[in-house]
This record gives structure tokens, C-alpha cells and sequence, in this order.
């Protein structure tokens, strides 16, 4: 009994009364089995992200000089009016964008997803190529198909139709070509959270008496709408950043009629002397705080809607 009641002291383990603590080297093990998978992703998170980032804030402050941090480049910056016509006209351009794929996208979408699984597997294949169809290769088809001698600018002009093509530099040009990857985008995106909406509650809508408009204003479209804007804001974000696309249809000359955040980070890196390095830097904080503000977003709204889950 003398010999029970003592002390045990192994492998690092002291026991006192019943309670066990592990010892430093046990801690760092334990630690050490806990983070280590996740270690070459917080480097590659670290090099790739975080590095990046601080970078480029501290170039929006200093200008590649050795001023030392100052707001002065931000205000010669920001007080220009290429720049301010560029995000105002960015910020248009995202938001009819975004708005116009949630108003086509929302009820195919709906419509997807009540179809049977052959048909939908089709579609789902479809939208999976056009949602990944972008860069310069998209604004490409746009000329070889509506530009100025396309494909289907010929062919109705060949009908006797008096068509002008619009200019692939336009506000127009850049919605047409945005909304080919948006629409497949946002519907992929929303389909899943169709499935919240379950068949069940229509009938027990119908049961009460309650007409098709009465279950979307009262059930449908207050359940879904958390979803929907959450596509808003991701299409939104997505639209703003895009670059390639602007580049081929609308970048390509000084000159051009849009001006964008996106275009103007490119023409500030390769003709700006002066002001390019800072001025890119400034622009891209402005488009993280757009896109951090956006996902803070985006989190709060998707943990409303999984609320229905």
C-alpha cells in the first residue's frame, strides 16, 4: 500500500493528487504533430499572401524612395482625375455587372436545379467551360464574334441589316464580355443553396392557401436572399479585379474611353516613370480594402443564410 500511495513519475507524467501535466518536451511534441501538416501551407500562405501584401502597403507609403513613410504620394495620387474617374468608373462597372448576373443567374439557377439529373449534370458541364473561359482568350471571341468584322457582324450585315458593332473599348463591350464568365459563375455558385428551399414548404404554403406570390415574398425569396447577395458580393469582387479581359478589349491604348483600377496598374507599371511604382502600389490597397470589405461581407451574410441548414 506504501508503495501505491507514492508519487509515479514516467515518461514525463508527474502525478499530485490525481492530476496529470505534461512536461515541456511532451508539450513541444504535441504541438509539433498539431501544426506540422499545416506548415507548408501557412509558408506557402506567408510567401505567396501575407509577404505581398505588406509589401505593397509599404510601397504605397514610400514610393520605392527612402522618404520614409509619408501620405504626400497618396494625395498627388488620389487628387488625380484619371485616377478618380478610374475607381468611380470600376466601382459602375462591378456593380451593373454584378446586379445584372444576379437578376439573370438567380432564376437559372432555380431553374437547374429542379431539373431532372441527366439534363442538370448537362448543364452544370456547360456552365463549368463558360466559367472558366476568360482572360484574353474571351475578349479574342468578343472581336471574332461582335467586333467591328466578327463572325455575327458579317453575318447580319450579309441580311441586308444595318448593324454597327459596338467599339470593344465601350462601358458595353466590357458588360457583354464580363456577363459570359459571370452568369455561369454566379449559377454555380447558388445552386447548393437552392436546395434549402425544400419542395415541403410549397405544399405547406398551399395547404395554408397561400398563392406562389405569397410563398417568395414570405418564404422563397427571405430565405434565399442572404445566399443571393452573398453572389452578389463575390461577383461584385471578381468583376472589379478582372484584368485580362479589360486588357484585350479596352487596354490596349492610351486612349481609351473606360478607364479602370485594373488598367491603370498596368499602364502605371510600364509608362509611368515618376509616380508607377507607387501609384500601382496605392491602387492595389485600394482594391484589397474592396475586397477585404467584400468578404467581411460575404461571411456575415452566409453565416445568416446557414441558418436554414
Amino acid at each position: 500500500m506504501a508503495t501505491l500511495s507514492r508519487p509515479i513519475t514516467k515518461l514525463g507524467l508527474e502525478t499530485e493528487g490525481g492530476s496529470a501535466s505534461p512536461s515541456p518536451i511532451a508539450r513541444v511534441r504535441g504541438w509539433l504533430a498539431a501544426w506540422l501538416p499545416a506548415i507548408p501551407l501557412l509558408l506557402l500562405v506567408s510567401t505567396c499572401l501575407i509577404a505581398p501584401v505588406i509589401v505593397l502597403v509599404y510601397q504605397s507609403f514610400t514610393g520605392m524612395g527612402d522618404t520614409g513613410l509619408s501620405l504626400d504620394l497618396w494625395f498627388k495620387v488620389l487628387k488625380l482625375a484619371s485616377i478618380q474617374s478610374g475607381i468611380q468608373t470600376s466601382l459602375i462597372l462591378a456593380t451593373g455587372c454584378a446586379t445584372l448576373t444576379l437578376l439573370i443567374g438567380s432564376p437559372l439557377a432555380w431553374m437547374i436545379s429542379r431539373m431532372l439529373r441527366g439534363s442538370r449534370a448537362f448543364w452544370l458541364g456547360l456552365l463549368n467551360v463558360a466559367a472558366n473561359f476568360g482572360g484574353i482568350g474571351l475578349a479574342f471571341a468578343y472581336t471574332a464574334t461582335i467586333g467591328s468584322v466578327g463572325m455575327l457582324t458579317l453575318m447580319i450585315q450579309g441580311l441586308g441589316i444595318d448593324f454597327v458593332a459596338p467599339r470593344q473599348g465601350t462601358m458595353f463591350a466590357l458588360v457583354v464580355a464580363y456577363e459570359y464568365s459571370n452568369i455561369p459563375l454566379f449559377v454555380l455558385l447558388t445552386i447548393p443553396a437552392m436546395a434549402v428551399l425544400r419542395d415541403d414548404w410549397w405544399e405547406a404554403a398551399q395547404t395554408a392557401a397561400a398563392t406562389r406570390w405569397t410563398f417568395w415574398r414570405r418564404i422563397g425569396a427571405p430565405v434565399l436572399a442572404p445566399f443571393l447577395l452573398a453572389g452578389w458580393l463575390l461577383i461584385f469582387t471578381w468583376t472589379l479585379g478582372i484584368y485580362g479581359i479589360a486588357y484585350g478589349l479596352a487596354g490596349q491604348s492610351g486612349s481609351t474611353p473606360v478607364q479602370l483600377i485594373t488598367l491603370q496598374i498596368g499602364n502605371a507599371l510600364q509608362s509611368d516613370v515618376l509616380l508607377g511604382p507607387g501609384k500601382a502600389a496605392i491602387l492595389a490597397v485600394i482594391l484589397m480594402v474592396f475586397a477585404t470589405t467584400s468578404l467581411l461581407l460575404y461571411r456575415t451574410l452566409l453565416r445568416r443564410a446557414l441558418r436554414w441548414l
